[in-house]
């Protein structure tokens, strides 16, 4: 049986993932920042048994050593890294240019960078470490963004990050095949996870879904469905991939 981490499974994305990793029979760590009763919720969605709960933010990286090791401890390893917790767009996230003093801009783009590029880069260097010292093969997956390749006007951090990552992914496909590592990340377009709710109910509801060409957002589970063909065994020869995830909103050239 293989063991998952999947970061910021509390809901959305990660909680899909998580689920649908169970359902496949893996046993999964769900990590939580700050929420732990909504992590608690997904732990008992999960089917099967042997699940763990682990919290904390990952971008102190003494914390996310903590993680990786309370993980291992209570699966026994880790086979799978899903890189998922990250700081989104929002409106207290956001740092246009011409609307935030200097000193909000250092806060905000450096705290995305930390938890979206750096916290990933770190996780993965310790799992990818444990997997190697196993002489174990195993799998990342990054969950980056669209906005990696179209930008992002107020969240220039969020954009950088994710482009980082992106490229992370297919440094690390690079240097951890030849331990039978694979990595690959998903770049998924605008989802509709509890989050995004009131921007969906709301006035710029019907644009949101008008960007994509089938009139529609995605879903946490149409991620969760790409995440685990890239975590299967059969996918190892996707290792270096990015895989666009967004209903031909945005066409890469």
């Amino acid at each position: 049986m293989r063991c998952a981490l999947v970061t910021g499974a509390s809901r959305g994305i990660g909680r899909a993932t998580a689920i649908t990793l169970s359902e496949r029979g893996e046993r999964v760590a769900v990590h939580y920042g700050t929420d732990r009763e909504a992590a608690e919720e997904t732990l008992a969605l999960l089917h099967g048994t042997g699940h763990a709960l682990v919290g904390g933010d990952l971008s102190d990286p003494a914390t996310a050593q903590r993680v990786v090791e309370e993980s291992e401890g209570a699966l026994g390893q880790i086979d799978i890294l899903v890189n998922n917790a990250g700081i989104a767009p929002g409106t207290g996230t956001d740092h246009r240019v011409a609307e935030i003093d200097y000193a909000t801009w250092q806060q905000r783009f450096t705290r995305m960078l930390d938890v979206d590029l750096t916290a990933p880069a770190n996780l993965s260097y310790l799992v990818a470490r444990s997997l190697i010292s196993r002489e174990a093969p195993g799998v990342i997956v990054n969950v980056g963004s669209r906005g990696a390749f179209r930008g992002e006007r107020d969240a220039p951090g969020y954009a950088a990050a994710k482009a980082g990552l992106h490229a992370l992914g297919q440094s690390l496909s690079l240097a951890l095949a030849p331990h039978g590592i694979a990595v690959a990340s998903v770049a998924p377009g605008f989802i509709g996870t509890e989050r995004q709710r009131p921007k969906l109910e709301g006035d710029g509801g019907d644009a949101l879904r008008a960007q994509s060409p089938f009139g529609r957002v995605g879903t946490a589970e149409e991620v969760a469905a790409a995440i685990l063909y890239l975590t299967s065994p059969a996918a190892q020869w996707a290792s270096g991939t990015i895989l666009d995830l967004n209903g031909a909103s945005h066409l890469r050239t």
